[in-house]
């Protein structure tokens, strides 16, 4: 029986899905996803130019939310830019597992193809508004320590449940991140190192 041309698309699709979470982009060739669908190379190659239209093609849904997340943050200060960026990235996170664990490793080099090249200029903004935009050497570390975090932590715990995931992620960045808005707290007197 013949597969409809759409049907075997997403067969190969959700294929290569399952081979980059497994054995890395790098490590999974068209033949290992053709393997898998039960299809030839040749057929793959019908539906997708090459590799990397495929992982395009795989991660543009997510890229599309990340874009949208930027566009929200746009013209955003503060502890509200904080709020906007910690609560749109544990759901993007969240929705997305799945294309977080494909990238796992290989971020890096993934980020000179083209479909990626404006992911690092979203992360460095959305990373400087989890900060609040603050200058403060915490505020910058903890940001960046939490965008780190909350992707590993959906790639790696795909046996809790998304309803347990998000409300503990949030949780773990409203713990993390010093409100930007506060004051800056005092050095100790010397009363308190006396106690």
């Amino acid at each position: 029986m013949v597969r409809a041309v759409s049907e075997t698309h997403g067969e190969i699709l959700a294929a290569a899905a399952r081979r980059f979470a497994v054995t890395g982009y790098r490590g999974t060739s068209l033949q290992d996803i053709a393997g898998e669908v039960g299809c030839s190379k040749a057929t793959v190659l019908y539906h997708f130019a090459n590799k990397e239209a495929l992982l395009a093609e795989l991660m543009a849904p997510a890229i599309g939310v990340l874009k949208a997340l930027d566009d929200q943050l746009t013209g955003l200060t503060g502890a509200a830019a904080q709020q906007v960026a910690a609560t749109g990235f544990v759901d993007l996170a969240v929705r997305f597992r799945r294309e977080i664990a494909v990238l796992r490793g290989e971020f890096p080099e993934l980020l000179c193809q083209p479909a990626f090249a404006p992911i690092q200029q979203i992360s460095d903004r959305l990373r400087d508004a989890l900060a609040g935009h603050s200058d403060r050497p915490g505020a910058r570390i903890a940001a960046l320590v939490l965008l780190a975090g909350i992707s590993e932590a959906c790639a790696e715990f795909v046996d809790i449940g998304d309803d347990e995931l998000r409300p503990a992620l949030l949780t773990l960045v409203r713990r993390a991140l010093e409100p930007v808005d506060a004051p800056l707290p005092l050095p100790p007197t010397t009363e308190d190192k006396e106690t």
